[in-house]
């Protein structure tokens, strides 16, 4: 009888007939959709405070608050991907430094090569790329260090990269340019993104008489898989597309055989120690 009585005072007053059915629900219906309203209300709230945060003084600050760092497992054991939330460099644009010497133009590597444990940095579209030293390397020490630099990082508002692309391309000519072309467009289309959802990239390199040169980058660069899936899944889908692609190479800089020579150093150290042991537990 009650709320018969609200319904018609609600109709009689001319008030909003859509607030009127939520006054004469049930209790429990109506504190949900309290609580629905409210929670937009917050989230709009929130939006409202970071548009207004990148026009005052107050910018940094929240920016650090509002920022929410994801992580996210590659295949290769020794990288991890952090996904701030916004761009770091845009589509299909990424940047490898396999060394601090080599981040000399980027602010954020910098930054992140001071970590205590990090090896490389790889800037993706809108991702950041973290491989650590070594498996004894704990991620679970590393990764408050790394969520506090990106987020004050970004609250800065530097640069995430700072230089002039001073490289000029290989010209290719005749039948080689449509090649090419052709490699770099399944490279931009087909390839790269789906490397790039697990942490890395691929670079070319070069084309000469059949033969692809590409160059690993990020997880790629150290992953027990990259071969595999230069040989297998690269090669044969060029292949496929572009028959005059005989095979697919490689190519690493002197830091990726350096840093592959040392990482051998250790494993034969490591084997060496198991294998004492086993003796010493058969003496």
């Amino acid at each position: 009888m009650a709320a018969s009585s609200t319904r018609l005072l609600m109709e009689r007053l001319g008030m909003c007939s859509s607030f009127a059915r939520v006054i004469c629900r049930p209790a429990s219906s109506a504190l949900q959709t309290a609580a629905s309203v409210t929670a937009h209300a917050n989230r709009r709230h929130i939006a409202l405070l970071a548009r207004s945060a990148e026009r005052s003084h107050l910018a940094p600050a929240l920016q650090r608050r509002l920022m929410f760092i994801q992580t996210q497992d590659t295949p290769n054991p020794n990288s991890l991907k952090f996904l701030p939330g916004q761009k770091v460099l845009g589509p299909g644009t990424t940047r490898d430094y396999p060394t601090v010497d080599t981040a000399s133009q980027s602010p954020l590597a910098r930054q992140l090569f001071r970590i205590e444990g990090v090896h490389r940095v790889f800037l993706g579209p809108e991702f950041v790329t973290i491989s650590r030293e070594t498996e004894d390397t704990d991620w679970q020490v590393m990764k408050p260090h790394v969520f506090a630099t990106i987020m004050d990082f970004f609250a800065s508002g530097l640069p995430v990269v700072q230089e002039t692309n001073d490289e000029i391309p290989v010209q290719y000519e005749g039948e080689d340019a449509d090649i090419v072309q052709m490699i770099l467009e399944l490279l931009d289309t087909r390839i790269r993104p789906t490397v790039q959802e697990d942490g890395g990239d691929i670079e070319f390199v070069g084309y000469s008489k059949g033969i692809v040169q590409l160059r690993m980058q990020g997880s790629c660069s150290s992953c027990p898989s990259s071969t595999a899936t230069l040989k297998f899944g690269i090669k044969n889908m060029l292949q496929f597309y572009v028959p005059e692609v005989e095979d697919v190479e490689e190519v690493t800089t002197d830091v990726d055989d350096i840093s592959s020579r040392e990482f051998q150093k250790v494993e034969e150290k490591l084997k060496a120690m198991e294998e004492k042991g086993n003796d010493t537990k058969l003496v």
